[in-house]
């Protein structure tokens, strides 16, 4: 049976130093690599570096709030594609309440012309299908239709990446419902994967994701046990069902190994994801 393919995440520190990383992932499958800001640009191309290496696609992040001035953004992105054979990326907002430096949107990290210039052919931009502490519904809405816009006029395939979380059903309606406004980017589904329940419930709150928090709360049995834990095929089985009807803009989950990566690993492998 065809089941919906995955992607992961893994830290800086992860993909310079893991001896986990070698073979754990099928080749081919995109890695992204996280930015919070606590790692240089050297630290993440490094890590590119070794990802790329080792069969896989890096998709470094870049935190469009957290980055400083243009010059700077044009050295990590020369370093990136010239020295860690980077053609994959991540542009998000950064969730900081000030920006850091010149970028207080990602559509200003893209405006530059720097990854076309460079030769970025894919990249990823955020989604929220449950919407953000930070910013209105009808401002995310906005925001997709200008990244739209730059995927028509770019030589950048675009596509969107979500947050995680819980509800299935609210998630599948929400990707497939942005049709309705022009937007007809391909959605990669934010999933966690296998995790103690205490370990979700202090990611979730971390990343602004409460309204998934309660209705993790309320399905309560159905989805997990304290003993048990967090079982993600609850979400994944009807999110897969809906992204292999034929007609659904859902192409792919990415998964939040919050439990670990080997653990995640596992549980796609066994799925039939990998």
């Amino acid at each position: 049976m065809t089941k919906i393919s995955a992607s992961i995440e893994v830290s800086p520190k992860q993909a310079v130093e893991s001896p986990d990383l070698e073979g754990l992932f099928p080749k081919g499958t995109r890695v992204y690599i996280t930015d919070v800001g606590t790692d240089t640009a050297e630290t993440l191309s490094a890590g590119a570096k070794r990802v790329n290496d080792m069969g896989y696609i890096a998709v470094p992040h870049f935190a469009s709030r957290r980055l400083t001035t243009k010059e700077a953004l044009e050295t990590r992105i020369k370093m990136m594609t010239q020295e860690a054979g980077v053609t994959d990326v991540l542009v998000i907002g950064g969730g900081l309440e000030k920006e850091a430096g010149e970028f207080d949107a990602t559509m200003k990290v893209l405006e530059t012309g720097f990854f076309d210039k460079y030769g970025i052919k894919q990249m990823g931009v955020a989604g929220h299908p449950e919407g953000s502490p930070d910013f209105s519904d009808e401002v995310a809405l906005e925001a997709l239709t200008l990244k739209q816009d730059f995927n028509n006029r770019s030589d950048i395939e675009l596509r969107i990446v979500t947050q995680f979380g819980f509800d299935a059903d609210k998630f599948t309606n929400w990707a497939n419902g942005l049709s309705a406004h022009g937007i007809d980017l391909p959605v990669h589904l934010g999933v966690a994967g296998p995790a103690k329940i205490t370990t979700l419930i202090k990611f979730a709150a971390m990343c602004g994701v409460g309204n998934s928090l309660s209705f993790l709360k309320k399905r309560g049995s159905a989805i997990m046990t304290m003993a048990a834990g967090f079982d993600p095929d609850e979400i994944v089985n009807p999110i897969e069902q809906n992204a292999l009807s034929g007609n659904s803009a859902i192409k792919q989950i990415h998964v939040f190994p919050f439990g670990g990566m080997k653990k995640s690993a596992e549980w796609l492998k066994e799925r039939g994801s990998w």
